[in-house]
């Protein structure tokens, strides 16, 4: 597992009035969600659309509002997710991490572009087998 700390711009696709938010965020490679505060969904104006169960790394289980979508943008890199309101801080997982290709540095404590791809995310889409 992986922990981080880095900046993150989120915004509500659904409403162009308002301006992105900067936020510091925790990157953990060993959660799923983008999770947020409720005082950061309330001020992007997401909505509930639904409840996920979440595991906290106390063990603890609980049933969490489901907001979204949601706009998250790391350095030149992008994704749209929803996000679980949980804490009072903003946690980065896995999923959003996977899809904009972003991997965390243990010994810096830092979030990068994968290097393999500096200048746009790149992932798998469909498991290819070539021919020998």
């Amino acid at each position: 597992m992986g922990l981080a700390s880095t900046k993150l711009l989120l915004d509500n696709p659904r409403v162009d009035s308002l301006d992105p938010i900067e936020v510091d965020a925790l990157a953990d490679t060993g959660a799923l969600f983008l999770c947020i505060p409720e005082h950061i969904a309330n001020q992007l104006q997401l909505k509930e659309t639904s409840r996920k169960e979440v595991t906290t790394a106390d063990g603890r289980r609980q049933l969490c509002p489901y907001v979204g979508p949601i706009h998250i943008r790391f350095g030149n890199r992008e994704c749209y997710a929803g996000a679980v309101i949980l804490g009072d801080e903003v946690l980065l997982g896995a999923v959003p991490m996977e899809d904009m290709d972003l991997v965390v540095i243990p010994s810096d404590r830092r979030v990068i572009a994968n290097p393999l791809n500096p200048n746009f995310a790149a992932g798998v889409a469909k498991g290819v087998r070539r021919a020998s």
